[in-house]
């Protein structure tokens, strides 16, 4: 199994769900339908935004960012999961192990990001209406892409090389759909204290720091929705940010209870929790915005049916003033 100076397996053999061998066929089926709607449902959302001019604005891009951080984590893991589940292709090489921890937790890093960014851009829109055009502008989308991308980068990789300087010399079998940084660090025959303080470092830092600046966005959105003159401009205020919310809420409590009750949960019920964690975000959150935002939906409609859409009404980021007009 490992190779003699690097004490690195040649591969490693994903288990799937242990105790329910007998059902991975049956458990296939939901999977691989919510995948196929996962990437129908972000494809679109992508191309409908891509396609439109009119929707080349802050709120928007990072939605389109959004979607491809959600493609890129399910497509990470599905696609092995079910090759598990349907030939029994147990086998994946150490370097792909390797890769496939560097994108699920690159992935996760990015989308929280993301969600951040968007936090802070309907904060601006409906914290500061008449400077939102100067705040939020293009220029700065792009710097915020940029900078949570180098973010994800700089936070995974050293989990690539902590797991890579692990000698694995007692087994090579992870009970796993997919490679996950601990549940790979915990086969090596050393030490892996340092991978454990590095994984609460780093979801205190990132996500952690993320959900709490996340909140205070949205505290503020409240208090300035309150003062709001007219119960109309309230309620517009409050529908621009339901969908972002139920984004929100679909991210970070299931990962919140994934990692406070994965100790106290059968090995079973972890696993599939694990696996519909990379699969459910990625199917509704195309869902929720694309029956929630009736731009986006005017959009894809019209481009379903072939016909050139009107602009419709006020503009979707400037909706707001104090006085309620």
């Amino acid at each position: 199994m490992s190779n003699s100076t690097s004490f690195h397996p040649d591969y490693f053999l994903l288990m799937g769900i242990p105790g329910l061998e007998d059902s991975h066929l049956l458990i296939s089926i939901p999977f691989s339908i919510m995948y196929v709607l996962s990437l129908l449902g972000n494809s679109a959302l992508v191309l409908v935004i891509s396609s439109n001019k009119s929707l080349h604005q802050p709120m928007y891009i990072f939605l389109m960012m959004l979607s491809t951080s959600d493609v890129l984590l399910s497509s990470t893991t599905v696609p092995k999961t079910l090759s598990i589940f349907w030939f029994g292709n147990h086998e994946i090489s150490f370097i792909g192990c390797l890769t496939q921890v560097f994108f699920i937790h690159f992935a996760f890093c990015t989308e929280s990001a993301i969600l951040l960014s968007m936090a802070y851009d309907r904060y601006c829109a409906i914290c500061h209406p008449l400077t939102y055009a100067t705040t939020v502008i293009n220029n700065f989308v792009q710097k915020t892409a940029m900078v949570a991308l180098f973010r994800s980068f700089c936070i995974v990789t050293p989990f690539v090389f902590l797991l890579n300087r692990l000698p694995f010399q007692r087994s090579n079998v992870i009970e796993h759909t997919y490679c996950e940084h601990m549940s790979v660090a915990r086969l090596a025959t050393s030490n892996i204290m340092v991978n454990v303080v590095a994984g609460l470092v780093v979801a205190a830092c990132t996500i952690g720091v993320d959900m709490v600046l996340i909140v205070t966005s949205y505290v503020a959105i409240i208090m300035a929705d309150v003062r709001l003159s007219s119960s109309q401009a309230r309620s517009k205020a409050f529908n621009t940010c339901v969908c972002h919310t139920c984004v929100i809420v679909l991210f970070y409590i299931p990962a919140f209870f994934s990692f406070i009750a994965h100790r106290h949960i059968s090995q079973e019920f972890h696993i599939i929790f694990a696996n519909l964690y990379v699969l459910v975000p990625p199917m509704m959150n195309p869902i929720i915005y694309g029956i929630k935002t009736r731009e986006i939906r005017r959009r894809a409609l019209a481009m379903l049916c072939g016909a050139t859409p009107n602009v419709f009404g006020q503009n979707f980021f400037f909706p707001f003033h104090r006085s309620g007009a």
